[in-house]
């Protein structure tokens, strides 16, 4: 039985200790990490997570949005214990829904090399005209 929550508070250490059970670990900058993070975990717009029936925090989505055309996922993220279990779909659609559904929102992201794949599976789809202009502190590392 996994628990869904919609905009749960969370704490940098639940968080941090999130991040060293998926993936997502890997997506952020190493240059002022915990002050970022704890910004991330306040001020997203719309986020849904994940938890098993113990309570622990198994997934999560994190979004950016106007509530009324867009929505950007920020974070996609699901415990490597928990994968292929429907879990990241089930956030995907949650965070729209709560975003304001699928018939009204346009949900965008920037995926990473290994997740492409489940957002085609999702039916996202890839377009050229997606531009970026990185931040200037970035330097990769993996939340251990």
């Amino acid at each position: 039985m996994i628990d869904y929550r919609q905009n749960e508070t969370l704490t940098f250490e639940e968080y941090y200790d999130f991040l060293t059970r998926s993936d997502l670990g890997s997506q952020y900058p190493i240059e002022r990490f915990e002050e970022r993070i704890t910004k991330l975990l306040t001020t997203r717009s719309v986020s849904i997570t994940a938890r098993n029936h113990k309570g622990k925090l198994i997934g999560i989505a994190f979004g950016i949005t106007d509530f009324v055309y867009f929505l950007f996922i920020t974070d996609l993220g699901v415990d490597r214990a928990y994968v292929k279990q429907g879990i990241g779909s089930k956030l995907l659609h949650c965070l729209q829904h709560a975003a304001g559904g699928e018939n009204d929102i346009t949900v965008v992201t920037i995926a990473n090399e290994k997740a492409t794949g489940f957002y085609k599976k999702s039916g996202y789809r890839s377009h050229d005209c997606l531009v970026v202009k990185p931040c200037g502190l970035w330097t990769d590392f993996k939340v251990v």
